[in-house]
């Protein structure tokens, strides 16, 4: 099996980006694939989900992250380090990846670096997933993130402001395809869902009124577990494996197996 990359994007902070790559990236470890996490975002979420803040902050401000190695322009393999369960590892983030789109600016091709410095990792076929979480941006890193993957995974959240901004998503969207002509939409998650609201149902009925982009079918919804396992620093499924969340994101990662193998 070739080593598939799906990034986690959306330009609107609050969507679930960070625990939806987290714990997908889990269930896929659960399900015997192997799999890296890369964190590519300044916030630190995704390398929260499996260390602890001093353990995070202490990789941060080293050259042990994923800011020292796209700066530096570093073959990505050294940077892996084990996330803490069986199949999965992870490349931690820095918060000063704030500054990334700076360092980014002046290099040459700069849009494909991270695909340059993932070549090898990629190459030697050591892991079947990579799952890379990217920041609420559209800029270059962003750019970056999403012409190193095969599939872009979007979460939207059930909310009145979780549509805002799509638009400008899928237009950005467009502009990468000029430069990586393969990326693939694999599909819209929605996530913080009240199925007791109307407006869980208005927000299905708008991601489909889209036609041409998939919806998953699995939704996640509010689940305080999820909140509790964030505080434990661990996916919800190492943290309490038979609650609802659990079962959620795993119908998830199952759906979205199975699309990958209809592409």
């Amino acid at each position: 099996m070739n080593t598939q990359v799906i990034c986690f994007a959306n330009n609107k902070g609050g969507s679930g980006k960070s625990t939806t790559c987290a714990n997908v990236g889990y269930a896929l470890s659960a399900l015997g694939y192997r799999v890296l996490l890369i964190d590519g975002d300044m916030q630190l979420n995704l390398s929260l989900s499996f260390f602890s803040e001093d353990d995070v902050l202490h990789h941060a401000q080293g050259q042990e992250n994923l800011y020292y190695a796209i700066k530096n322009q570093k073959d990505l393999e050294p940077f892996i380090v084990p996330a803490g369960y069986e199949n999965i590892d992870i490349i931690l983030s820095s918060t000063l990846m704030s500054s990334i789109e700076y360092e980014l600016f002046t290099k040459w091709q700069r849009e494909l670096i991270l695909k340059k410095c993932l070549k090898t990792v990629r190459e030697k076929k050591n892991y079947d997933y990579i799952l890379i979480d990217s920041p609420p941006t559209l800029g270059g890193w962003v750019m970056n993130i999403l012409c190193a993957s095969d599939y872009v995974v979007i979460p939207v959240e059930a909310t009145p402001w979780g549509m805002f901004g799509l638009g400008n998503m899928f237009e950005f969207l467009e502009d990468v395809r000029q430069i990586a002509e393969n990326l693939r939409v694999l599909g819209i998650v929605v996530t913080k869902a009240d199925t007791r609201k109307n407006y869980f149902k208005q927000t299905f009925e708008s991601l489909r009124e889209l036609g041409n982009v998939n919806v998953f079918q699995s939704y996640i919804r509010i689940d305080s577990s999820v909140e509790w396992s964030q505080d434990n620093n661990m996916p919800i499924m190492a943290y309490r494996k038979n609650c609802r969340s659990a079962g959620e994101y795993m119908a998830l990662t199952k759906e979205l197996i199975g699309k990958i193998k209809e592409v």
